[in-house]
């Protein structure tokens, strides 16, 4: 763990390559975010994080969405998700799965990402399994600006556990 005046003081490279991976493969977020520091609490840092997304306007916003591995999906299966991701949906029970349930989430999956271009997001750190494919069944009726906006802020609450996993205080 590191201390919030530690990261106060980086560069705009070493900020990028330390805060960048609390958004799934999006570093521009971090990049963006650099020049408000000094940030007095975690809390801050993350809000400011929020907020650069918030600004980035819907293609951004997607691409960042897009960003993330599907649940139970390919990568999870031939073993590729970053750290990060592989623990988070390991803690959701989702790394032990029968046939049968992985089977169901590769066609909740292919569903969501039909729909909505993009695949199901939800902050599995805080779910299991069961309550997890309960938010497909439910998601699946939203329009796609309504799961672009329950899909960021899924995104958030993954980003504000990533950053206490990583800054201490």
């Amino acid at each position: 763990m590191m201390k919030l005046a530690q990261i106060n003081l980086f560069s705009r490279d070493e900020f990028v390559l330390v805060i960048g991976p609390v958004f799934e493969h999006s570093p521009w977020i971090a990049e963006e975010t650099w020049a408000q520091k000094p940030f007095a609490t975690k809390e801050e840092l993350h809000r400011a994080l929020c907020r650069t997304v918030e600004s980035a306007g819907e293609e951004k916003q997607v691409k960042l969405i897009q960003a993330h591995p599907d649940l139970v999906g390919r990568a999870a299966l031939a073993g590729t998700l970053t750290q990060e991701s592989k623990g988070e949906q390991a803690s959701a029970g989702l790394s032990a799965l029968s046939p049968d349930e992985v089977a169901l989430f590769q066609k909740n999956n292919a569903a969501y990402r039909e729909k909505f271009g993009f695949p199901f997001v939800i902050c599995a750190r805080l779910n299991k399994k069961e309550a997890i494919l309960k938010g497909f069944e439910i998601r699946l009726k939203n329009t796609r600006g309504e799961e672009i906006k329950a899909a960021l802020g899924e995104i958030e609450k993954i980003a504000l556990l990533r950053l206490n996993d990583l800054v201490a205080g």
